[in-house]
C-alpha cells in the first residue's frame, strides 16, 4: 500500500478500495462473509463491560455468531436511533431461539461462495480498479499457487443494458499499466502472463471443426484448462450467457440437455467457463433485485458446485434496493434493510465532485406544470452551454427524463423540437432514446446514436429518455439533467439520476453541469444527499479541492473513559378525544391562503443555498376540468374517508369553489395555475374529518451513551480544512507517542529530568514532566485524536477550559462532544407548549466536563457553545431551553442529586466575561462544600 500511495496514480477511492480487497483476501482469507460473520471476524464489543447478566454473558462469549448479531442490533444509525431494539431484547431473552448461521446465510442470499460488493460513483475508475483487483491477485498468486485465497482466472460481466458500448471500453483493462499497484520487475511479468479475450460474438463462426460456438472456441484455445493462468475473459451477460435461460415455475432452467442449437451453444459456454480454475467473477453494476441477475446469481451457484470459484466480486454505485428486504430471525420476528448487504466498500458520491466530478448547478423550479419547467430547463442549457465543445471534440449535452414514452412523444419532443429551432439548431440535435410500445415503436438507429453520444462526430444535443440511463450510463459530456415531475425515475434514484451529467470530461479542470428540478423531486434528492453523506456539500464546491490527510486514533481504552448514564425523555401519546367534522363551516373557506402568486425559480449549487430568484406570473393552467371527475378525484385520493355520497349534500358549495379554482379558455375549462389544486382539495377532504387531539404522557428512560461511536470511527481522515482539527496533528503524533512511552525529549531536557532523578528531588521531576509532556492534560482530554470542530470558537474554549487550575484541582476531564457522528451521547429534546410536548429535535453537546468517583462519572457539566448567529434560532433556543430546564430537572430528580449542569456561551461575549462565567460554573458545581 505504501508502495500504491508513492506512485500516486490511484485516486482515493481506488486507493481506499483496494486495501479494503487486501484485508478481505489476506487478513480474512477470502472466505464468504456469513462465514467471517458466524466466525465473529468483525466483531468489537467488549462483553465484560456489557450490561448483561452472566448467562448471556457467556452465550454470546462462546457463540461468536450469536455475539455478532447482537452488536449489529444495538448499532446506531446517524439520528442516533437503534438498529433493531426487538433484536436485542430476544438475544437477551431467548438466545437458543436463533439458529444464527441460517440468519447470516439468508442475510449474506444463502450463496456458498465468497461474494463481496464494491460500492463507487460513477467516474471512480471502476473498470481500472478491476484491472488493479486482477493484478494483485495474480500477484500474490504467484508466490504463493496453492493459497485458494488469491484467484488465477478472471470473468468480467458488462451491465445490462449496455451490450454495444461497455464491453469494448472495458478493453482498458489491457491498456491498465502494472506498476502503479506493483513494482517491477513484478508487474512486467505478470502483464507477459495476462491473455485477454472479449466473448461478443454472437453468431456461428464459419468453417469451424472444434465448435460452433466462437466464444467457446476462444477459451478452448487455452489448453490445458485445468492450468490456465492469467486469463482475463469480457463478455455480457445478457448477451452470452443469460438470453438462453428461462425460468419454469419459479426454476431457473440451464445446463440442460436441448436439441435447439442456441441453447447447446449457450450451455457449452456455460459449462466451459464454469471449469476455469480459480476464477474471479467481477460484475460491473450489480443489483440483486433485477431479473438479469437473478438468473446471473443461479449460473454462478452452478459454477460453484464445480469448486472452481474463487470469488465474486461486485461493482455499483446504487447499492440500494426498490424496497426493503426482510430477513426472517424468529417466527415473529424479522429485520429489514434497504442496501444490498454484502457491501464491503463504499465511497460516497459527492466525495467525487471537485474531485473527479463536475461541480453541479442546481436549479429547483416551482412552476405548476412539468412541460413549463422543460421550456425553462431547456432555454437556460442552451443559454449556458450552447457552444461548449469539451477538449476532445465532444458538446455539451442535455438528458431530458420523460416518465413515460407517450409524454416524451406528445408532449416533450414537440416542445423541445420548437425551442431548439428558436436557437437555430437543426433536427437531428434531439435523440429520442426508449425501448419502444404498440403505439410508438423504438426510434430508428436510435442505439447506435446513443452509443456515440460521446464521439466527436455526434450532433445529438439533447437526449429525451424513458426508464434508460438512471445508472452504468457512461457519458462524459452529458452536462445536464431535467426532472420535471414525479416519477421522472424511481424515487429512491434521484440522486443518482439527476447527478448523471457530472462526470467529468478533462481532468483537473473546472467543469461545471446543470441539474434542473421539480420542486417534489429537488426534496428527494436533498433527502438522499442528508441520508447517504454525512459531511458538508461546501468542502466540494471550492475551487481547489486539495485535501490533507489525518490520522487519527481512539484513546478511549488508554483513558478508561466510561459511559455517561443519563435519563432521556420518552413521550407517549395515550388518548385520543374526537371532535364531530362541520363541513358546511369549513368547505366555503376551502380556498383559503391556497392562492399560488407566482411561479418561482431558485438557483443553487448543491448546499441549497438559495442564489437567486425570478418570478413568473403568467396564467399556465392547461389541465382540462370537469366537475364531476373532479369529484370522484377527491374521493379516490381520501384513502376510503370520504364518499361521493358525503359530497352531494354540499353540492352548491362544492360548486363555487370548482368555479374558483378553474378558469375558461375558447376551448373549454381548465384548472388555474394560480391556485394549489392539491391544497383546497386537502382542505375539502378535512372539511369531512373530525378532528383530533392527543393527550401525551412522560416517562424517563435510563440510557447509557459512549462518548466515541466507534463503528463511525476511521483511522485516516480526508480534509480541505485541516484547519478544522486540533491539536495539529503534529501534537497529535506527539501524544500517541507519549502515551506508548515513546516520546523522545532533546537533550537538554532528558539532562534536566535525569539531574532531578539523581537528587531525588521528586517535585522538580514532576514540574519538568509536565514542562516536557506532549500536552500537559492530555491524560484528561482528547479521547479521540484530533478533535473536528465546528468553529475556532470551540477550539478556543477547549485551550482556555484546559489551562484552568480547577481541572487538576478538581479532577475534572474535558471532552469534545460536538461530532454528531462520532458520539452516542445525544439528546431529544421536546417542546412544552399547548399542555402538550412537542419534539424539537436530536441535540448533541459540544462539550462534557466530568468529575469520576470511583472510575464512574460522578457529576457532569455540559456545555454549549453558540455562534450569536444562531443563537435566535427558534429550534436551537427550544433545545436551550429544555436543557436548562427539563433535562437537569428530571436527571437531578432522577439520580437524587445535582449530577448535570448546563453551561452556555456566545462568541458575543468578551474573552474575560466568558473565562469568569465558566470558571464560577466549574468551582459551583464541582467543588464539595
Amino acid at each position: 500500500m505504501k508502495y500504491i500511495e508513492q506512485t500516486n496514480q490511484m485516486r482515493d477511492a481506488q486507493v481506499d478500495a483496494i486495501k479494503t480487497y487486501l484485508y478481505l483476501k489476506i487478513a480474512c482469507g477470502c472466505v464468504p462473509l456469513s462465514q467471517l460473520f458466524c466466525q465473529g471476524a468483525f466483531n468489537t464489543l467488549d462483553l465484560e463491560q456489557e450490561e448483561i447478566s452472566a448467562s448471556i454473558r457467556d452465550f454470546l462469549a462462546t457463540h461468536p455468531a450469536a455475539a455478532a448479531l447482537f452488536e449489529y442490533a444495538r448499532l446506531k444509525n446517524d439520528s442516533g436511533e437503534q438498529v433493531s431494539e426487538m433484536l436485542e431484547k430476544q438475544i437477551r431473552k431467548d438466545p437458543e431461539s436463533i439458529d444464527y448461521e441460517i440468519f447470516f446465510q439468508k442475510a449474506f442470499y444463502g450463496v456458498s461462495y465468497t461474494d463481496y460488493l464494491f460500492s463507487l460513483p460513477m467516474g471512480a475508475g471502476k473498470t481500472y480498479l478491476m484491472a488493479a483487483f486482477i493484478y494483485l491477485d495474480l500477484y500474490f498468486a504467484r508466490n504463493e499457487p496453492n493459497n485458494p485465497a488469491f484467484a488465477h482466472n478472471f470473468m468480467i460481466f458488462a451491465p445490462s443494458g449496455l451490450k454495444s458500448s461497455v464491453v469494448p471500453s472495458l478493453k482498458t483493462i489491457q491498456r491498465f499499466d502494472p506498476t502503479w499497484v506493483i513494482p517491477e520487475p513484478a508487474a512486467s511479468e505478470i502483464k507477459r502472463l495476462l491473455s485477454f479475450e472479449v466473448l461478443d460474438q454472437s453468431k456461428t463462426a464459419k468453417k469451424s471443426n472444434k465448435t460452433k460456438n466462437p466464444n467457446v472456441q476462444k477459451i478452448a484455445n487455452h489448453q490445458p484448462l485445468s492450468e490456465l493462468f492469467g486469463l482475463v475473459a469480457v463478455t455480457n451477460a445478457e448477451k452470452v450467457i443469460l438470453d438462453r435461460i428461462q425460468e419454469k415455475a419459479g426454476q431457473i432452467s440451464m445446463f440442460e440437455e436441448s436439441d435447439d442449437e442456441k441453447d447447446r451453444q449457450a450451455n457449452e459456454l456455460r459449462n466451459l467457463i464454469g471449469k476455469l480454475p480459480a476464477l474471479s467473477v467481477f460484475i460491473d453494476e450489480v443489483h440483486h433485485a433485477v431479473s438479469d441477475e437473478i438468473k446471473l446469481r443461479a449460473v454462478v451457484n452452478k459454477w460453484a458446485e464445480n469448486q472452481t470459484i474463487n470469488s465474486v466480486v461486485g461493482f455499483s454505485g446504487t447499492p440500494y434496493l426498490e424496497k426493503a428486504e426482510k430477513i426472517q430471525v424468529t417466527d415473529g420476528l424479522s429485520v429489514s434493510s434497504a442496501e444490498i448487504s454484502n457491501i464491503v466498500y463504499y465511497y460516497p458520491l459527492i466525495d467525487g465532485v471537485g474531485n473527479f466530478l463536475k461541480r453541479p448547478i442546481v436549479k429547483i423550479a416551482e412552476l405548476p406544470d412539468s412541460g413549463r419547467i422543460i421550456d425553462r430547463g431547456v432555454r437556460e442549457f442552451l443559454d449556458n452551454y450552447k457552444d461548449t465543445v469539451y477538449p476532445d471534440g465532444t458538446c455539451a449535452k442535455l438528458g431530458i427524463y420523460c416518465g413515460t414514452i407517450e409524454k416524451l412523444e406528445e408532449l416533450v419532443y414537440p416542445l423541445v423540437a420548437g425551442i431548439t429551432a428558436e436557437y437555430g439548431l437543426s433536427a437531428d440535435c434531439i435523440l429520442k432514446f426508449h425501448k419502444g410500445n404498440k403505439q410508438y415503436p423504438q426510434p430508428a438507429d436510435s442505439q447506435m446514436e446513443f452509443d456515440s453520444l460521446d464521439q466527436p462526430f455526434s450532433k445529438v444535443r439533447i437526449i429525451l429518455l424513458v426508464q434508460i440511463g438512471k445508472e452504468g450510463w457512461d457519458c462524459r459530456s452529458l452536462t445536464g439533467i431535467i426532472l420535471s415531475q414525479e416519477g421522472d425515475c424511481p424515487k429512491n434514484m434521484v440522486l443518482q439520476t439527476a447527478c448523471r451529467c457530472l462526470r467529468q470530461v478533462q481532468k483537473d479542470a473546472l467543469e461545471t453541469a446543470l441539474i434542473y428540478l421539480n420542486s417534489s423531486n429537488a426534496d428527494k434528492l436533498n433527502s438522499q444527499l442528508q441520508k447517504q453523506h454525512h459531511i458538508s456539500l461546501q468542502e466540494f464546491t471550492d475551487a481547489d479541492h486539495h485535501k490533507t490527510k489525518l490520522n487519527r486514533y481512539d484513546r478511549t481504552k488508554y483513558l478508561r473513559l466510561p459511559k455517561v448514564d443519563f435519563y432521556q425523555l420518552k413521550i407517549r401519546y395515550e388518548t385520543l378525544i374526537a371532535e364531530k367534522a362541520r363541513p358546511e363551516e369549513n368547505l366555503p373557506d376551502a380556498c383559503k391562503n391556497t392562492q399560488i402568486v407566482a411561479g418561482v425559480i431558485k438557483t443553487t449549487d448543491l448546499t441549497m443555498e438559495v442564489l437567486e430568484r425570478t418570478v413568473d406570473d403568467a396564467e399556465h393552467g392547461d389541465t382540462p376540468a370537469s366537475y364531476f371527475p373532479w369529484l370522484c378525484g377527491i374521493v379516490r385520493r381520501s384513502l376510503e374517508t370520504l364518499t361521493m355520497e358525503q359530497l352531494l349534500p354540499y353540492d352548491p358549495i362544492l360548486r363555487e369553489v370548482f368555479q374558483t379554482i378553474t378558469y375558461q379558455r375558447d376551448d373549454g375549462r381548465y384548472f388555474s395555475s394560480r391556485y394549489d389544486r392539491a391544497a383546497v382539495e386537502a382542505n375539502i377532504r378535512k372539511a369531512f374529518c373530525d378532528s383530533r387531539s392527543f393527550e401525551t404522557k412522560e416517562e424517563c428512560i435510563p440510557q447509557s451513551a459512549s462518548l466515541l461511536n466507534i463503528t463511525n470511527f476511521t483511522p485516516v481522515v480526508e480534509t480541505t480544512n485541516p484547519d478544522d482539527y486540533c491539536p495539529k496533528q503534529e501534537q497529535v503524533e506527539k501524544i500517541i507517542l507519549d502515551d506508548r512511552g515513546k516520546l523522545k525529549l532533546d537533550k537538554k531536557a532528558q539532562a534536566m529530568m535525569d539531574l532531578a532523578q539523581e537528587l531525588g528531588q521528586e517535585d522538580i521531576l514532576a514540574s519538568l514532566r509536565k514542562k516536557f509532556t506532549s500536552h500537559p492534560q492530555k491524560d484528561r482530554s482528547f479521547h479521540y485524536l484530533p478533535y473536528h470542530t465546528d468553529s475556532s470558537f470551540e477550539q478556543d474554549f477547549l485551550n482556555e477550559v484546559l489551562t484552568f487550575p480547577e481541572v487538576e484541582h478538581l479532577g475534572l476531564e474535558v471532552y469534545y462532544n460536538g461530532d454528531r457522528a462520532l458520539t452516542e451521547f445525544k439528546i431529544k429534546c421536546y417542546r412544552h407548549s399547548g399542555g402538550r410536548w412537542e419534539y424539537v429535535g436530536l441535540y448533541t453537546p459540544d462539550f462534557l466536563i466530568f468529575q469520576r468517583k470511583g472510575g464512574v462519572i460522578h457529576k457532569v457539566l455540559i456545555a454549549e457553545t453558540k455562534g450569536q448567529a444562531y443563537a435566535n434560532d427558534p429550534k436551537f433556543k427550544d433545545r436551550k431551553t429544555f436543557m436548562e430546564t427539563e433535562f437537569l430537572r428530571q436527571n437531578n430528580a432522577a439520580f437524587g442529586y445535582e449530577r448535570f449542569e448546563y453551561l452556555y456561551l456566545e462568541d458575543s461575549m468578551s474573552e474575560r466575561e466568558r473565562l469568569v462565567l465558566t470558571q464560577r460554573k466549574i468551582c459551583a458545581f464541582f467543588e464539595e462544600g
